[in-house]
């Protein structure tokens, strides 16, 4: 979960409950921690959060109190059941501060969906279900390309660490539900500077000292790295990965 800042004139859920193709029922728990979408801006990412509570209904409870200041606009629980509590169209308060592509409020420009797992051990296969038809939703109504589906940890690097090594990122990539890793190949002696950029052309650009950003990288491509800065940290990096 996120903390933000919150928006001004924030309202609950109004919105009808759109068609995701969740293979559960989608159900309805307003939070008023939402408000308007700044500057104009509608969604063109998807960031992926871990709950890290006890269960699917403490972490609702929590992200539709007033006082805990934090909201998304979707949870999938472990068997699969998925609460809408956010319209896509006003910004709910998950990401917390962060960039990704050189853009910052990101609360702005993203849809935010919470997992109920504690980051310690493999998400279920009903909620993994549900989450994939979630996201053909939502990135058909947003034209939101595979590349715009990533991690808090990936734009909040340090900061945030979900949702975690044992999330199953090549399984959406493999359904064009996120982005797909290529190689790049790394200089005969891999450098810092070097790594940064090419993590800086996949959209790794928040303020990160390199072993952070060393650990962001391998927390979305290579989980359960160990290790100095090595030649595979670089092949799953692709420079043409940025599209819009």
């Amino acid at each position: 979960m996120g903390m933000a800042t919150p928006a001004l004139g924030t309202r609950p859920y109004s919105g009808p409950v759109v068609n995701n193709s969740c293979s559960a029922e989608m159900q309805v728990q307003s939070s008023p921690n939402c408000g308007d979408r700044r500057d104009g801006l509608t969604p063109g990412l998807i960031v992926i959060h871990y709950t890290a509570m006890e269960s699917a209904q403490a972490a609702i409870d929590r992200l539709c109190d007033p006082s805990a200041e934090v909201s998304a606009h979707y949870l999938i629980a472990a068997d699969g059941a998925v609460t809408q509590m956010v319209e896509e169209t006003a910004r709910a308060w998950h990401a917390g501060a962060g960039e990704w592509r050189g853009q910052n409020d990101i609360n702005s420009r993203s849809i935010g969906i919470e997992l109920d797992n504690r980051g310690t051990h493999p998400f279920s296969a009903p909620l993994m279900d549900s989450l994939e038809g979630l996201l053909r939703g939502i990135m058909a109504r947003w034209n939101i390309a595979p590349e715009g589906v990533i991690g808090h940890s990936d734009m909040a690097p340090g900061r945030k660490f979900d949702p975690g090594p044992h999330f199953d990122w090549p399984r959406l990539a493999r359904q064009g539900l996120a982005a797909k890793p290529a190689n790049t190949q790394a200089p005969p002696v891999p450098d810092w500077q070097s790594f940064r950029a090419v993590a800086k052309a996949v959209g790794f650009t928040a303020d990160a000292s390199d072993e952070v950003l060393l650990e962001a990288v391998r927390l979305r491509f290579r989980p359960f790295a160990t290790g100095p800065l090595c030649a595979a940290d670089y092949a799953p990096l692709a420079q043409n990965a940025l599209r819009t």
